[in-house]
């Protein structure tokens, strides 16, 4: 009981702890939720009824993909025939666990796949005879959540369960639904003040003295994205602006913005996540910055066009970008 007191006031710490309007899913996000399972027990227990576990977890996402969760459930309708000659037993008890959890997919609506690891720690009521049996357990288990909104989630999951002290399998199957906010995945970066777009004068031709020689002025963006990754770090959002910035200048011009990966991964991944990323450049240009669809396009080329040497970590990362120019004249 004292487990189950101490989750309870963790879990309400950190809701009153959260501001709810900063609600996202990705790295620094929370998600509580509340989860029943069907339990189905070893052979040794002596227990008649396969019972239910009932509880609830909180989990904090160390990174955009990669939670870790703690949980406290008890046990119910769990009852043996080993009472004697009076009849059944109820058989009482909790599950206390700690779990690495790997979602698939990027944050946002929809369904997102996982995979857990941990351990988790029982105790329960004996058939034969008074007192609690203590087990340690190692916990793989996988399933799916589909998030409803950006915060609100449902999940399916069935969990494989080894009794270390035992050296006996168990499994529970169940269905949960939870809450996520406060991660950082979809914030929106502080654009600080930006340059002026740098004009870089191509060498003036020669000309009668009369006439005005045109100026090429141009202005080049380079974003670089983490690995396997399409979200814009925010520190880019300032050069996405100074490109846009000078095309509202301009309005004539048009741009096409190319999206590229490193070498880590197949050909089709790799040119499907070069995509991915140029279109995530070009909505900031279109949706916040202004610019109109018919001024913006995209490509991928994948891992095709490299900068840099893929063998190594600095390499790949100079080749995970995207790259955009831009040239207008002026007299």
């Amino acid at each position: 009981m004292e487990l189950k007191n101490t989750l309870g006031v963790v879990i309400g710490s950190v809701i009153a702890a959260s501001s709810f309007s900063a609600f996202a899913q990705g790295q620094g996000a929370v998600e509580i939720e509340a989860f029943g399972k069907q339990y189905y027990t070893d052979s040794s227990r002596n227990i008649e009824d396969e019972g239910e576990l009932y509880g609830a977890g909180v989990s904090y996402f160390l990174t955009d993909d990669v939670s870790l969760g703690l949980s406290y459930g008890e046990y119910h309708d769990l009852t043996s025939d080993e009472a004697g000659a009076g009849g059944h037993k109820d058989i009482k008890g909790n599950l206390t666990s700690l779990d690495a959890v790997y979602h698939f997919g990027q944050p946002g609506v929809g369904l997102r796949p996982y995979v857990s690891a941990g351990v988790a720690h029982q105790s329960i009521g004996q058939a034969a005879r008074s007192g609690r049996d203590h087990s340690t357990f190692a916990n793989v288990g996988t399933g799916v959540k589909y998030y409803v909104t950006e915060n609100l989630f449902a999940k399916a999951s069935v969990d494989g369960m080894y009794n270390i002290d035992a050296n006996e399998a168990e499994w529970m199957a169940g269905v949960g639904v939870g809450f996520n906010f406060g991660g950082g995945a979809q914030q929106v970066a502080a654009v600080e003040p930006t340059p002026e777009p740098v004009l870089e004068p191509a060498p003036a031709p020669v000309a009668e003295p009369e006439v005005a020689a045109p100026e090429v002025v141009r202005v080049e963006l380079d974003v670089k994205f983490d690995f396997d990754k399409a979200r814009v770090r925010e520190e880019s959002y300032a050069e996405i602006k100074n490109l846009a910035d000078f095309m509202q200048q301009y309005p004539q011009t048009t741009t096409v913005v190319a999206g590229h990966t490193d070498s880590v991964g197949t050909d089709q991944y790799n040119q499907r996540l070069s995509e991915r990323r140029a279109d995530a450049v070009r909505d900031v240009l279109v949706e916040q910055y202004g610019l109109e669809n018919d001024r913006v396009s995209t490509v991928g080329y994948g891992e095709s066009r490299p900068v840099a040497d893929n063998s190594t970590d600095a390499g790949r990362q100079i080749n995970r970008r995207v790259e955009a120019e831009v040239e207008a004249q002026v007299r």
